[in-house]
């Protein structure tokens, strides 16, 4: 019983952090595209970089993304198996539900 009332208080924690439009945004990028750095991210948000910045922190802390140093640039990549799925779910091709506009 206690196992199940942590796993649910984890997924509860992953879904609040992606439940934000921007920080759904950021992950569904992340999900297509494999890795992205803020300026890219900045860019195709239009928001200044310290916002988008703030919301990646908030994904960082919550274990969804993880950040690899190139030079220096950091470039962020999903880093949840579940936030995986949740994307696929939510914008795989070729089905109504998850279709963009």
């Amino acid at each position: 019983m206690a196992d199940d009332k942590k796993l649910l208080q984890e997924n509860a924690e992953i879904l609040k952090a992606i439940a934000h439009p921007v920080r759904l945004c950021i992950a569904r990028r992340l999900w297509r595209e494999g890795s992205c750095n803020v300026t890219a991210m900045q860019a195709c948000l239009d928001m200044p970089q310290s916002t988008v910045s703030q919301h990646l922190g908030k994904l960082r802390q919550a274990g969804i993304i993880e950040g690899e140093h190139r030079g220096l640039e950091v470039f962020y990549s999903l880093n949840d198996e579940r936030v995986r799925r949740i994307m696929s779910i939510l914008y795989a091709q070729g089905t109504a539900e998850g279709l963009d506009s």
